[in-house]
């Protein structure tokens, strides 16, 4: 059994008295003893016993920090992760550059060379080091419910697509998804927001409408398709009413593009959009109820910037391999990238000139910190005008007898207990 360092300490204590005063035959004989019982080398004997016998080392002084960015440094980097919305170190280090030179063109800050070069050299754990006093302070969000309502319509003509069958995508294969702004109370009209992303590159764009009807949920889809800087080929849905229906199976039929969607229950089979629903739509409005035109105007306002700044500014990382090693499961991630890199140097074959010339000229244009500016407009508006409407009630919805199928099937008839005829009467008679 080996020994615990206390227990050796004592033993070379004990030793270290006799050692002094002991001939040189018996400090031979000690050394000899302290190295069985302890199992040392005889220098780090010798090495112990004077430790022990000059007594308690002084308190080691604490080395003083020091630091290779300045507060001038650090400024300019707290600056930046607000504006970008506070990614991580290894999805902000890729894209420091990008942020540094667009915010000195458009003048929203005077950052010298030193500076400038000094962040883009910042590595990603040291980014998030410094900025770790910043992160702590963010608060974490409720979560809301889900509206989905299974569409029976069409569906053994709709294939369906795992997750599995998305690696290695090419641009135009987008996964849809719709949020609902209900605030607690699913009662009534109120606004869905729906979120469009591409597998291969990860761009994504978001459209409010009022409700979920097909109709309305394809014309915000048409909108997106339009905007898109590559063909869309394909969609993948989940089995959710406003996404299974006629109208959207012949606008899909009509313009050539793929229609499949996931299995039921099963929201692994849309991962991608699921993840932006959350990254996007909940972070950006929260989940206050949206139900006004003045609320889907400022909404849409809110997506037109978001979806620019994502798309040009925001880097993420996509996920490499997965291992799993019986219940531990490994992952490795890429290196993060913006959409637009993604689509402009992965895919150059697939994007036309005039589009790739509109990507290069948005970046030189574009002012990062006057879209999350406008954003953060729009979101105090959204959140005043949630603030006049108070604290809401969720209440039962009005047909949830008939979407229990209560009515349609009635419980089994009860059968009376045996002592039923001994029971006094409740009521007059």
């Amino acid at each position: 059994m080996e020994l615990t360092l206390a227990t050796r300490r004592q033993v070379t204590a004990k030793l270290a008295g006799r050692y002094v005063k002991a001939t040189r035959g018996e400090k031979a004989a000690i050394l000899d003893q302290l190295c069985q019982v302890n199992d040392w080398h005889r220098d780090h004997a010798r090495k112990a016993l004077r430790a022990a016998l000059s007594g308690p080392a002084p308190p080691r002084t604490a080395r003083e920090s020091v630091f290779t960015y300045g507060p001038d440094v650090l400024a300019v980097l707290r600056f930046v992760w607000a504006a970008a919305d506070g990614p991580t170190g290894k999805r902000l280090a890729p894209v420091m550059g990008l942020w540094v030179e667009s915010v000195r063109r458009h003048g929203e800050l005077a950052i010298s060379d030193e500076v400038a070069a000094a962040l883009c050299a910042m590595s990603p754990a040291t980014i998030d080091r410094r900025l770790a006093a910043d992160r702590a302070e963010l608060s974490a969000k409720p979560r809301g419910s889900a509206l989905t309502k299974p569409g029976s319509m069409l569906k053994s003509s709709i294939p369906m697509r795992t997750w599995a069958q998305w690696d290695d995508t090419a641009p135009g294969f987008v996964q849809i998804d719709l949020v609902g702004h209900d605030g607690g109370d699913n009662n009534g009209q109120f606004h869905f927001t729906l979120t469009v992303t591409d597998v291969a590159t990860g761009w994504t764009c978001c459209r409010s409408v009022l409700g979920k009807g097909e109709r309305r949920v394809a014309a915000a889809l048409e909108a997106i398709r339009v905007g898109l800087p590559f063909h869309l080929a394909g969609i993948h849905s989940d089995n959710g009413s406003e996404f299974i229906n006629h109208h959207l199976a012949r606008w899909s039929a009509d313009r050539q593009v793929t229609f499949s969607r996931g299995r039921a229950g099963r929201s692994n089979d849309n991962p991608h959009v699921e993840q932006k629903n959350w990254a996007l739509a909940r972070q950006s409005v929260g989940y206050f109820r949206y139900d006004k035109p003045t609320e889907l105007r400022l909404l849409n306002d809110l997506w037109a910037a978001q979806d620019v700044l994502f798309n040009l500014f925001n880097a993420q990382q996509k996920l490499a391999t997965k291992t799993r090693h019986g219940a531990r499961v490994t992952k490795t991630y890429d290196t993060a990238r913006t959409p637009a890199d993604r689509l402009l140097v992965d895919h150059p074959d697939l994007v036309t000139d005039a589009d790739r010339d509109r990507i290069t000229q948005a970046l030189a244009d574009t002012n990062p910190v006057a879209l999350r500016r406008r954003i953060a407009a729009n979101q105090a508006s959204l959140i005043e005008l949630a603030r006049r409407r108070g604290v809401i009630a969720q209440r039962t919805r009005r047909q949830a007898v008939y979407e229990s199928r209560t009515k349609i099937n009635p419980p089994p008839p009860r059968r009376a207990p045996s002592d039923e005829s001994t029971n006094p009467a409740r009521r007059a008679s």
